[in-house]
């Protein structure tokens, strides 16, 4: 079955604007030469009447020449009525965009399932359609470790890319859940993918984080060992009374999985259940 993917997660497109048609003003009858509304009696004297015949025949085409004129000056307002209908934006009949099975949309868990996975109330939180930029980060070789889901790992051979962030509903930052989908274009790359991430792992047991607004952070790494197709590891903030983050990354076909829980406590039950359902979703 052929897959499509959706990676772009762009923000919903502004309501077009649409220029009112200004409403045609008729000319006023009677003006630029239009015949007079009422017949101009003759002066006396200046001869005899026209036979009756005549006098019907003058009337109609009076008439006629006044019917002419409305319809003229009507004619503009009915045509720029017209446009001004046929531009008017109408209301749509489609609801929300639907997301079809087997898009990287479609795959995440929604935040009332890792709600219950997590056991507390969650909200979706800020998505992202590509991946951070490398961070920076001392030493330099804890890029990875660092960030597990930037440029670092996924680099920029991927195809599609989704990243979305559910907190706490009460918005105290006490609980954070992260998933990320990433799809190459064949399993290889993704292997590769994951074997940077699994190295790099192993290559940095502690860093210092400096954030966009020059604050920085220490952080330790522990990672398990890794198999073939799976890694965890826990990265815990050294100046932070018990705060963690917990993560797991998987390889699935062409597709790297990722899944984080940051709180503080034992968040490895968690993450390994969002981990289990999400690998499940995906279809490779």
């Amino acid at each position: 079955m052929t897959k499509h993917y959706w990676n772009q997660n762009p923000a919903a497109p502004a309501p077009p604007t649409w220029q009112q048609t200004p409403r045609a003003v008729p000319p006023q009858l009677g003006r630029g030469g239009a015949a007079p509304s009422t017949p101009v009696q003759p002066a006396a004297g200046t001869g005899t009447q026209p036979p009756p015949a005549a006098q019907a025949a003058r009337r109609g085409n009076r008439v006629l020449r006044h019917w002419r004129l409305l319809v003229a000056a009507m004619m503009p307002c009915l045509l720029l009525a017209g446009i001004g209908w046929w531009l008017w934006p109408q209301p749509s009949a489609s609801g929300p965009p639907h997301i079809a099975e087997g898009t990287v949309q479609a795959d995440l868990l929604s935040a009332d399932s890792v709600s219950k996975l997590a056991g507390t109330a969650m909200v979706a939180g800020p998505q992202s359609n590509r991946p951070h930029a490398p961070l920076t980060v001392t030493p330099s070789e804890c890029a990875i470790a660092a960030g597990p889901t930037t440029q670092s790992v996924y680099g920029q051979a991927w195809k599609a890319f989704l990243s979305a962030t559910y907190q706490d509903a009460a918005g105290s930052g006490s609980y954070t859940v992260n998933q990320v989908i990433g799809v190459f274009p064949d399993s290889k790359k993704a292997t590769a993918a994951f074997r940077t991430l699994a190295d790099g792992l192993t290559k940095c047991p502690s860093s210092t984080l400096t954030d966009q607004a020059g604050r920085t952070s220490k952080w330790a790494y522990t990672a398990h060992p890794a198999t073939e197709v799976a890694v965890a590891w826990t990265a815990t903030q050294g100046d932070t009374a018990n705060w963690a983050c917990y993560h797991q990354a998987r390889v699935k076909g062409a597709s790297l999985i990722h899944a984080s829980v940051c709180q503080a406590g034992d968040g490895e039950p968690t993450v390994s259940m969002i981990a289990d359902e999400l690998t499940g979703k995906v279809t490779g």
